[in-house]
C-alpha cells in the first residue's frame, strides 16, 4: 500500500457510501482524515452530523486522526471554510477528493428547473468551490518554493462519461465534473498539483434502483462493493503518481478502466473548400448507412469492464 503518511486529505460526501470507503482506504494508508458530510437526503434535503460523526469513529480506531466537517460544498464561503479547517486542525492540506453528490433523477420532458438547478449546484459547483480554495491554498505554498505533491480526486459517473435515460440534470453535472477535470489538471500542474476524476460504480444510496435486483453475493467476491472504488484513489494521492493527471478512471469491480475521450473520429474533409450540405449529407449517409447513435450507458459500461490498452 502507497505510504501517505503526514498528508491531509479533505473526502466530501464521506459519511456513506463510495465516499466513506475512500476516507477508510486514504486512513489505512496513512492519511489524516477531514470527513466532510452534510448528511442530507438522497435529494440533498435536510442535514446531520451523524454520518460524518460515524465515519471519525472508524478512522480514529484505525488509531488515525480525523475531523468531521459538515460544510455544504455547493456554499463557495461554505466550501473555503472546510479547506481552512483542515489546515487550522492539521496544518496542511494535500488531498482533495470530491465526490458529495445527489439524485433528482426525472425524464427530461418532465424535469422541473429547480431539479436541474439543485444537481448541477452540487455536483459542479460542489467540485469547483472546494478546488478553488484548495488549489489557492498549493498555490501559495508552491511560490514559497515548497516541493508541493498534491491531489485533487473528482467524481464523475457513468452517467456522465456515457450518458443514460432520465438523468439528464445528473449526466449533465458528471459530464461537466469530467470537463473541469482536464482544465484543472493543465491549470494546476505547475504549482504541483495533480488532477484525475473516477467514473465510479457501486451499491450505494444513489444506485439502489440500479443494483437492486443485483444483491450482494453470499460469498466471495462482490462487484458492486464500494470500496472497489477506492484502491485507484489510494494509487493516484501517492508520490509516485505525479506523472499522472488529467485522466477519467472508470471502476467496475476489479476493472479500472482509464478512459480516452474526445479523441479524433471520422472526419469528413472537403478539402480546401467548404461542404455543400447537399454533398455532406451524402457522404453522411454513404459512411453512416445504419446512422449513429449512442450506444447507451449499459453497452458502454461492459466494453470499459473488458478492455486492456495493451490488448
Amino acid at each position: 500500500m502507497p505510504d501517505l503518511s503526514g498528508k491531509v486529505a479533505i473526502v466530501t460526501g464521506a459519511g456513506r457510501g463510495i465516499g466513506r470507503e475512500h476516507a477508510l482506504a486514504l486512513a489505512r494508508a496513512g492519511a489524516k482524515i477531514v470527513v466532510n458530510d452534510l448528511g442530507a437526503s438522497l435529494a440533498g434535503e435536510g442535514a446531520s452530523a451523524g454520518p460524518a460523526h460515524d465515519v471519525v469513529r472508524e478512522i480514529e480506531a484505525l488509531g488515525v486522526q480525523a475531523i468531521s466537517n459538515g460544510e455544504n460544498v455547493a456554499d463557495f464561503a461554505g466550501a473555503g471554510r472546510m479547506v481552512q479547517a483542515a489546515i487550522d486542525r492539521f496544518g496542511r492540506l494535500d488531498i482533495l477528493v470530491n465526490n458529495a453528490g445527489i439524485l433528482r433523477d426525472r425524464m427530461l420532458v418532465n424535469m422541473e428547473e429547480h431539479e436541474w438547478d439543485a444537481v448541477l449546484e452540487v455536483h459542479l459547483k460542489g467540485h469547483f468551490a472546494p478546488t478553488h480554495h484548495a488549489a489557492a491554498h498549493w498555490r501559495e505554498r508552491s511560490k514559497a518554493g515548497e516541493d508541493v505533491r498534491a491531489r485533487v480526486i473528482n467524481t464523475s459517473s457513468p452517467s456522465g462519461v456515457f450518458g443514460n435515460v432520465g438523468q439528464a440534470n445528473y449526466g449533465a453535472a458528471k459530464a461537466g465534473i469530467v470537463g473541469f477535470t482536464l482544465i484543472a489538471a493543465q491549470e494546476l500542474r505547475r504549482y504541483g498539483v495533480t488532477v484525475n476524476a473516477l467514473a465510479p460504480n457501486a451499491r450505494t444510496r444513489m444506485t439502489e434502483a440500479a443494483f437492486g435486483e443485483m444483491p450482494p453475493p453470499d460469498d466471495g467476491f462482490d462487484p458492486a462493493d464500494p470500496g472497489n472504488n477506492s484502491p485507484i484513489v489510494v494509487a493516484l494521492c501517492a508520490d509516485e503518481a505525479q506523472d499522472i493527471t488529467g485522466q477519467v478512471f472508470f471502476v467496475y469491480g476489479g476493472a479500472v478502466n482509464m478512459l480516452r475521450g474526445w479523441e479524433a473520429g471520422e472526419l469528413f474533409s472537403a478539402g480546401d473548400s467548404r461542404w455543400d450540405p447537399d454533398a455532406l449529407l451524402e457522404e453522411l449517409r454513404g459512411r453512416l448507412p445504419d446512422g449513429a447513435a449512442p450506444a447507451g450507458m449499459l453497452d458502454s459500461m461492459h466494453a470499459a469492464g473488458g478492455r486492456s490498452m495493451r490488448e
